[in-house]
């Protein structure tokens, strides 16, 4: 009998050594994965923008990466608390279609207050040369504002320098006004206002965009057909 009683007891600290070992490693893992950051985290992104500075100042680069971190955290945290239902279904003046979620949100998100967007663009300049800003904000942007050039260029071969200048303006200013917005999805809707704008300006000007386009794509299909490699231009 006391035998089986030895059995029996060890038996039970096994089981019960088992279930704390099991317990632990589970916990073990579930905080690795509760620490371990995405690629959208506000520090992870900082971390990215600034290293893309190669800046050799250890102290500059701590400051302007907290000041990268306060902005990312303040527009995430104003798209995640402002959803898109606190904008009445309606209509679309533009379109006469109904807004889709994507749009409330996108007018939701346009009003954060411009004191975040004021307090990140004062601390960039505090730190940072002009040259330096524009590769933070081409960051914020993945290089929407080279990448859409290059297709106006693209679909414009005879652009004019006014009308280069006229479409750099113009994307600078889309990119500074899309850091503001949380997903890609949102900063290519402010693009696309300003895309409009653009081509609003060929058309006042002596030139048909539509037209312009047209030859483009018809070139493209031609070398596609012909077997050569077509020139990359925007497509959003």
């Amino acid at each position: 009998m006391k035998k089986s009683y030895i059995i029996f007891a060890a038996g039970i600290a096994m089981i019960t050594s088992v279930n704390t070992y099991a317990q632990t490693d589970n916990t073990t893992k579930t905080g690795t994965a509760a620490t371990a950051k995405s690629k959208s985290d506000p520090d992870v992104k900082a971390e990215q923008f600034v290293a893309a500075l190669n800046l050799t100042d250890t102290a500059k680069a701590s400051q302007v990466r907290a000041i990268i971190i306060t902005h990312l955290t303040a527009v995430r945290d104003w798209h995640n608390n402002h959803p898109y239902t606190l904008v009445p279904a309606g209509l679309n003046p533009i379109t006469g279609k109904t807004f889709t979620k994507a749009d409330c949100q996108f007018i939701v998100d346009s009003t954060i207050p411009k004191t975040v967007h004021e307090t990140l663009m004062a601390g960039l300049h505090q730190y940072l040369t002009n040259d330096q800003v524009e590769i933070i904000l081409d960051k914020y942007t993945i290089g929407k504002v080279a990448f859409t050039m290059n297709g106006y260029k693209s679909i414009v071969p005879d652009m004019t320098p006014s009308e280069e200048a006229f479409i750099l303006t113009n994307l600078k200013q889309a990119r500074e006004q899309a850091i503001d917005y949380k997903n890609v999805e949102e900063i290519s809707n402010v693009f696309k206002i300003y895309k409009t704008k653009i081509e609003d300006y060929f058309n006042n000007n002596g030139r048909n965009w539509k037209v312009m386009y047209k030859t483009y794509v018809d070139q493209v299909l031609a070398k596609k057909a012909a077997g050569k490699d077509a020139p990359a231009a925007e497509k959003e």
